[in-house]
């Protein structure tokens, strides 16, 4: 295949499924992991994708629900200050929730010390939390969704209505105005929902990239959210829109 037909191939693929990882794509194309390389690089110059570790991804869509082995590659510092703007709202004796974002993940990574109880869908979660002798975890069983690597479905939902938290930490694919939270996938938005509605307190924890944006399906409208963290400062315009909706914002730039 010329170099040409296999890049028109390629943005074909990334249209469709929204992000493509490098061994995917050697295996589809029977070419070097070099090779594909090149190729995305190519794409991201002429504006096509955006390429990061082990593959690539367009933000275009509102349907767009990109493999976790990428969003854990995505916006990294900005997810490491968004945890570390959470960490001293939680405390021993506390039950949280821990939904499937790649942020979470990160939160999860800090929580050292804490003698706290975990619930949780996401598999990443789990396995960052399994040898901390602090914490007891509660693992939501599901349909594991491979995206994700979370438990989602009615069998999840069923598990999670069952708990009540002190504080659950959301994240979401778009925030907006005028539509509220919504996510890219019906599943995990339900999950969300739940685990906002089932908690004391909820911590909305997006980055910036998130905002003025609208995806595929609702979570739900901004009386289900208390607080919300970003990585960076958001227009003067969300800040009237969040103090007349009695939200705490915390900006970490």
């Amino acid at each position: 295949m010329l170099p040409i037909a296999r890049r028109n191939k390629i943005k074909e693929l990334i249209t469709e499924k929204k992000s493509v990882t490098v061994t995917e794509l050697t295996k589809l194309f029977k070419v070097t992991e070099e090779t594909i390389r090149r190729d995305l690089k190519q794409l991201e110059e002429e504006g096509f994708l955006n390429r990061t570790y082990g593959g690539a991804y367009i933000s275009e869509g509102v349907q767009n629900d990109v493999d976790i082995t990428l969003r854990e590659h995505i916006h990294v510092e900005g997810k490491q200050k968004i945890a570390s703007q959470c960490l001293p709202f939680i405390h021993s004796g506390d039950s949280i929730f821990l939904d499937a974002s790649t942020t979470s993940v990160v939160l999860a990574s800090m929580l050292q010390g804490k003698k706290i109880t975990v619930v949780t869908n996401s598999i990443k979660i789990v396995n960052t939390l399994v040898d901390n002798p602090d914490i007891d975890l509660v693992v939501i069983g599901g349909t594991l969704a491979k995206s994700s690597l979370s438990n989602v479905g009615k069998t999840a939902e069923y598990h999670l209505n069952h708990y009540f938290f002190d504080t659950a930490f959301i994240s979401c694919r778009s925030v907006s105005m005028q539509h509220g939270l919504t996510d890219s996938n019906e599943q995990q938005a339900a999950m969300r929902k739940l685990a906002a509605e089932h908690a004391n307190n909820v911590f909305l924890i997006a980055d910036y990239t998130k905002f003025d944006k609208t995806s595929f399906t609702r979570i739900g409208g901004f009386d289900l959210v208390d607080t919300i963290v970003v990585d960076q400062k958001l227009s003067a315009e969300w800040h009237q829109f969040l103090e007349e909706k009695q939200i705490t914002l915390i900006e970490c730039d």
